[in-house]
């Protein structure tokens, strides 16, 4: 059941990306939106892509574009991401406490990592571009599993790097794909407050619900 009774203590945190560390809203939208320029292709819409973060990015792209050959996806990707490289910079931004919350957690010993459905060499630029890529000792990407999100593998591949048991640990996320892999994998989740889903939404509720990444730390 949801509480926001203070966040017991764990001694993993699973975090992930877009949405609970980093504050890259406008980003994706502005990407996906000049991928569907690019393209002549109908953009979905700002609520239709936010509603979809958190899941690879061809998944994402065939939810507003339609089922995608290799050699078109390979096209849309390469606009996308050379897009993103061009503009990141003005975007992209921690999500409020993250900063404090990692270095509290570290100074306590816990062990932290990031599971997104992010690619690798985005995931890490960023986490070195905001300050705060010493704070992880494992990371999931997209590239580390055949199934992501809401699927249980990627939680399951973070538990396998950080030799840690379900029981001790705690997915941190921001979206309804964070919940039920959490859940899947027999894990107890977090879902930040300025999330875009609303926790009454989920078909599984979060364990607990936090307006302030300190609410992790004690």
């Amino acid at each position: 059941m949801t509480t926001r009774e203070p966040i017991k203590d764990y001694g993993f945190y699973l975090f992930d990306a877009d949405g609970t560390l980093f504050d890259t809203t406008e980003l994706i939208v502005r990407c996906f939106e000049n991928t569907a320029q690019g393209h002549q292709l109908p953009f979905p819409g700002r609520d239709a892509v936010l509603r979809y973060v958190g899941l690879p990015l061809r998944t994402q792209m065939e939810c507003y574009f339609g089922t995608l050959e290799d050699e078109t996806f390979d096209r849309y990707r390469q606009t996308h991401l050379t897009h993103q490289m061009a503009i990141y910079r003005d975007h992209l931004k921690l999500c409020p406490g993250v900063a404090e919350a990692l270095r509290r957690l570290n100074d306590r010993a816990k062990k932290c990592a990031v599971v997104t459905s992010r690619m690798r060499p985005s995931l890490s630029l960023y986490l070195q571009e905001t300050g705060i890529d010493g704070y992880f000792q494992a990371i999931v990407t997209a590239e580390s599993t055949t199934r992501h999100k809401p699927e249980p593998e990627p939680v399951l591949e973070a538990l396998r790097q950080l030799d840690a048991t379900a029981g001790c640990a705690l997915v941190v996320g921001d979206s309804v794909f964070d919940i039920e892999s959490g859940r899947r994998a027999g894990v107890d989740t977090a879902l930040v407050a300025w999330s875009a889903t609303a926790a009454t939404s989920l078909a599984v509720a979060p364990t607990w619900q936090t307006s302030d990444m300190n609410d992790l730390c004690g």
